[in-house]
């Protein structure tokens, strides 16, 4: 495989491998990182040692799910001659950079991180929090100033990690006295979470309200058809609310005629359009969207090798970058070196 161009800015993102992808995955990220892997240098991290912070009770999901999110990273176009896909745990420099920093950030600012208060409260850990969680901030700054990355896309809810970041970036080039690390730029994606089918929340594996990308046709016939609407909306002449109604939310995200949708969004409002209606326009939008990433995906799985292939180049690749990463920290906080 070719060794990307080194001359365009730096792109991390990634994903913990907890499970297959989905579709708020593909809005979210996905379909950015397929065309950002022609602007930039990119490089996609297979989340496995963060994924551990809460799942340690099972590792074999872990483990099996770095296959799993690495056949949908390539089904949905992501090009292993354009971006590194990489595993965490094969690059051991981040973990090392990872207790060096911990050094430079105090307990009661992870506790204050918003995003980890949020998390830390849908998980219900109370003061029972695994440590790995809590350090999960300092972790990802690893992973970002690691690779020195630039650009991060993440999620809105996501932001203050960056912020994390850049604090403890600053904190170590002070320490050095020169700019060793540099600090990454949050690029917030113009299209929001998308809820989950149930409207009720986000979709995420967890919740149990996501459409995997790998789903099959009659599950994304179930699906659409479960999705929460307008409940006021019992007759088809009834007028119905288009705000907070999952199908027409679906819509806005993947429907690329604007004009009929908002022609939909008229008629659903004056009533004389039925939910399945609608619903039957989302479906063949989905089915469109989802048959050729199946079919992909599938191939794929069917050659290990060339999977297996792709993560050990594209670990291989990192793994150089993150340990020069390394060296450039070790040395300049002056640490001890036995010089082998």
């Amino acid at each position: 495989m070719h060794a990307p161009s080194t001359t365009k800015p730096v792109i991390l993102t990634g994903d913990r491998t907890t499970g297959p992808l989905h579709l708020g995955h593909y809005v979210g990220s996905l379909k950015n990182r397929v065309t950002m892997q022609d602007t930039h240098r990119q490089f996609l991290l297979l989340a496995d040692n963060q994924a551990l912070a809460d799942n340690a009770h099972d590792p074999e999901k872990v483990r099996r799910n770095v296959i799993e999110v690495a056949l949908d990273y390539l089904a949905v176009g992501i090009d292993p001659e354009k971006t590194s896909i990489c595993v965490q745990s094969g690059l051991p420099a981040l973990c090392e950079l990872t207790m060096l920093y911990m050094n430079f950030v105090s307990v009661a600012r992870l506790e204050r991180n918003p995003t980890i208060k949020d998390e830390i409260r849908a998980r219900g850990f109370g003061r029972d929090i695994p440590a790995g969680f809590l350090c999960y901030p300092v972790a990802q700054a690893a992973d970002i100033t690691g690779f020195k990355a630039s650009v991060v896309p993440v999620g809105e809810d996501q932001a203050p990690l960056i912020e994390q970041t850049n604090e403890i970036a600053r904190r170590i080039n002070n320490q050095i006295g020169r700019a060793v690390l540099i600090e990454a730029e949050a690029v917030i994606p113009k299209v929001g979470r998308l809820p989950g089918i149930d409207g009720k929340a986000k979709m995420s594996k967890s919740q149990g309200n996501a459409l995997p990308l790998s789903a099959a046709p009659d599950e994304i016939k179930r699906a659409v058809h479960q999705m929460y609407t307008d409940p006021n909306h019992v007759r088809v002449s009834d007028p119905g609310s288009v705000e907070g109604n999952v199908v027409f939310t679906y819509l806005d995200a993947f429907d690329p005629d604007e004009d009929g949708v908002a022609d939909l969004k008229a008629r659903y409002r004056r009533g004389g359009l039925g939910d399945m209606a609608v619903k039957a326009r989302l479906e063949v939008l989905l089915q469109d969207l989802l048959a050729p990433i199946r079919q992909r995906r599938a191939a794929l799985a069917r050659d290990p090798d060339f999977v297996f292939d792709v993560l050990r180049d594209g670990t291989r690749t990192a793994r150089a970058i993150t340990q020069a990463t390394l060296e450039e920290v070790r040395e300049g906080l002056g640490l001890f070196e036995l010089g082998f």
